[in-house]
């Protein structure tokens, strides 16, 4: 009995140890994208030509997260500016000085699964990863 106990155990823990490096990999690289895509939108988005971020910014930027393997329809936006108006309107972009804020989130899925086999509670599938930046506008009218 001690010796299927072992086994089991060995087993589990053999598991974890070669596949866990994997979805870390997976993970970091997920966040860097996000955090790529947040940048590179704020940059677009705040600058002197634009002043906003539009949905068809937003569905642009889905596109080019599912080229990394993210599902499109997972990905969240929150956008807001520190003067309270909308960011997201091309008839009345965000003028100069005013912060455009902008967080992008995607849910894990699953990824930490496997550190059940180690007695670790991976996060919830509600729980998500986001990205978050703001940039000052730069939109002149």
């Amino acid at each position: 009995m001690k010796q299927i106990l072992v086994f089991v155990l060995f087993a589990a823990l053999l598991c974890w140890l070669m596949f866990s490096p994997i979805y870390k990999h997976v993970l970091i690289v997920r966040q860097a994208v996000l955090q790529q895509e947040v940048n590179y939108l704020l940059e677009i988005g705040a600058s002197g030509s634009y002043g906003y971020i539009s949905a068809g910014m937003q569905q642009q930027s889905r596109e080019r997260l599912e080229r990394f393997g993210m599902r499109p329809e997972a990905v969240a936006f929150e956008i807001a500016t520190t003067s309270g108006a909308s960011a997201t309107d091309p008839g009345a972009p965000v003028s100069r000085g005013t912060g455009i804020m902008l967080r992008m989130s995607y849910p894990f899925e699953g990824l930490f699964e496997i550190d059940r086999l180690i007695g670790l509670t991976p996060p919830g599938p509600d729980e998500r990863m986001s990205a978050f930046g703001m940039k000052m506008s730069e939109y002149v009218p």
